[in-house]
């Protein structure tokens, strides 16, 4: 998976920024539990946010429709993540527990959540 690079000003690394989006179900109960539950994630999904090279992470909504923003370390793989998460019971339980709320998009292949978003414009590589 390709994303977009950003130089950290404040060790000038090289890190990499992905978009992904996901939908909520459409039920305004379950969406208000679903913020409830981001408003302080469980201390062990933290860490294993942090612990996978993930800087920084934001989720967006927009009606049913979430926006997620990651920003990477050269660390970070995606596949590593997801067996790193496989492993780990409370991760587990959480995304368990996510997906009572959360809704495939149309695009996804079974089994698939968060996909992957294309960026389609950047202001600073115009010309």
């Amino acid at each position: 998976m390709s994303g977009a690079l950003s130089v950290d000003s404040r060790n000038q690394s090289m890190n990499k920024r992905y978009c992904l989006t996901l939908d909520l179900k459409d039920d305004p109960a379950l969406i208000a539990e679903y913020r409830r539950y981001h408003q302080k994630i469980w201390p062990e999904i933290t860490s294993s946010i942090k612990e996978a090279g993930i800087l920084d992470m934001e989720i967006y909504l927009l009606g049913t429709r979430m926006f997620m923003i990651m920003e990477v370390d050269e660390t970070f793989s995606f596949d590593a993540k997801a067996k790193v998460d496989r492993a780990n019971p409370k991760v587990r339980e959480w995304e368990e527990l996510m997906w009572k709320f959360q809704r495939p998009l149309q695009q996804a292949k079974p089994g698939e959540k968060w996909l992957l978003m294309e960026r389609i414009f950047k202001l600073e590589s115009q010309a």
